[in-house]
């Protein structure tokens, strides 16, 4: 061996969600400060940075959380990016739903904010090919690439279209026009099976309101929409005596209620494209994924989520990270390649935003002379509702994934709490959950709940059984 890569071995350490409100560098609890010491040992440290590192020098979009009507605008100074970097983050996702807080200025000012603080970011640019392609870390054990999208769709059971987007997609460049800066974006949308009875009823309510002669039209619609594997692709996406567009949702009659969702085959092919082309460039491929689809339960993701990983992998992706619901899902190991479906937050400071759009406040009731804590204990009730109460929203882990000789050959999961219940100075800031404890013990559970259906089994010392 001459060179240090050529050993094949690299640790790649993984971290949620960082919607930040504080400083990092200042805390120095043991478990904290053990949590920090294992992110830097890690050649590679990732995390999703859903918070937007700005002064407020832009203004705010019409709706923050990619189109919550009481999402946070998650400006955080940019100095916070020093924070990360402290931790022993050297890699970010920048695609997500918060990502257009601010617009497309917004976009800008992110990507120069983390240039100049030397931090590797993939997911957002200033046309579509730079928001799709990938960013480069070069590590010690050899050069990492990463491809990040978001995406964008029905939300909820499938019962929620999301009419604001989530997000604004990034505009490709042409010699026509300038490319319009924003996000990688995979759009998606809801599909629904009902029994027959329902289905007819669906129609007749289409024929009565005269919603028919929009057929080609909502036909248009599911053009260029690709079907997971267990979906039939032999379906016409024209209306049938099967299948019938209502409410720009695909409905098909069957048996039962089910629900799957289905994405636009252009956003997965030209993210396939980079994928492939990465593993090219680099000797490891990531790709991020956060999403929020709908699903018939909240532990489960999206059908398109678990097609998307799948085609990253075939494609020559290495690890592939989820996230975006706000709480942790299970994880597969396919084709020998980590799978995880959803790490939930590992920074959850989303109401120590000192600044408060006042439409967001007005939508709430407030005026002028209201204050940001007055909207933070308005939208969550007092802290009666919302995620302050999610025991799932305040847990989660810090996976530390190992390869041998470039095989994929360890990986521990670490859980960690957020402190539900504490004040809010102090809650969102992640600890590790001592061995033993209420907390550990319950994440450890849930992973192993989740993961089993993938075939997937982890010990209850959260070690991931590699076959």
């Amino acid at each position: 061996m001459f060179y240090e890569s050529d050993s094949g071995d690299i640790e790649i350490a993984l971290t949620g969600e960082a919607l930040m409100g504080s400083k990092l560098s200042i805390y120095r609890e043991p478990e904290y400060l053990r949590m920090i010491e294992m992110l830097r040992a890690a050649h590679v440290t990732f995390s999703n940075a859903e918070c937007i590192f700005q002064t407020w020098e832009d203004a705010p979009n019409t709706y923050g959380g990619g189109g919550a009507p009481g999402g946070s605008y998650m400006a955080v100074p940019p100095q916070y990016i020093d924070e990360l970097k402290w931790a022993g983050i050297n890699l970010v996702a920048t695609a997500n739903n918060h990502a257009s807080d601010f617009g497309e200025a917004g976009v800008l000012s992110q990507i120069r904010h983390l240039d100049e603080r030397g931090m590797a970011q993939a997911g957002i640019g200033r046309n579509l090919t730079e928001a799709t392609a990938p960013c480069y870390l070069d590590t010690a054990r050899g050069r990492v690439a990463m491809i990040a999208a978001a995406d964008w769709g029905s939300r909820g059971a499938g019962d929620i279209p999301w009419p604001f987007p989530m997000g604004v997609i990034a505009g490709e460049q042409s010699p026509y026009s300038k490319g319009r800066a924003g996000i990688n974006l995979i759009r998606h949308r809801a599909e629904v099976t009902v029994p027959h009875a329902s289905f007819e009823a669906l129609r007749q309510i289409s024929e009565g309101m005269g919603w028919t002669s929009a057929m080609d039209d909502r036909r248009k619609l599911s053009v260029g929409f690709d079907r997971p594997p267990t979906s039939s692709k032999m379906v016409e996406d024209s209306d049938s005596q099967a299948s019938f567009h209502f409410m720009c949702t695909r409905f098909m009659s069957g048996d039962t209620h089910s629900l799957t969702t289905v994405a636009e085959r252009n956003d997965i092919e030209r993210n396939l494209k980079w994928v492939r082309d990465a593993r090219q460039m680099a000797d490891w491929v990531a790709v991020s994924f956060h999403n929020h689809g709908a699903t018939r339960t909240p532990d489960d993701p999206p059908a398109h989520a678990v097609y998307f990983a799948r085609e990253c992998i075939d494609n020559g992706a290495d690890i592939h990270i989820g996230h975006g619901t706000g709480r942790d899902r299970g994880m597969e190991i396919y084709k020998g390649k980590p799978v995880f479906y959803g790490l939930d937050c590992f920074i959850i400071q989303n109401d120590r935003i000192p600044w408060v759009p006042f439409e967001l406040m007005a939508r709430f009731g407030l005026g002028h002379e209201s204050t940001p804590s007055e909207f933070y204990a308005k939208r969550s009730g007092g802290g009666t509702k919302g995620h302050h109460v999610i025991t799932e929203n305040w847990e989660s882990v810090v996976p530390i994934v190992r390869y041998k000789a470039r095989k994929l050959a360890e990986i521990e999961l670490h859980p960690i709490d957020l402190g539900i219940g504490q004040p809010a100075g102090t809650r969102g800031r992640p600890m590790l959950a001592p061995p033993g404890s209420d907390v550990y013990k319950r994440v450890i559970r849930r992973y192993q709940t989740m993961s089993a259906p993938f075939g997937t089994t982890i010990t209850d010392e959260g070690k991931v059984v590699i076959p």
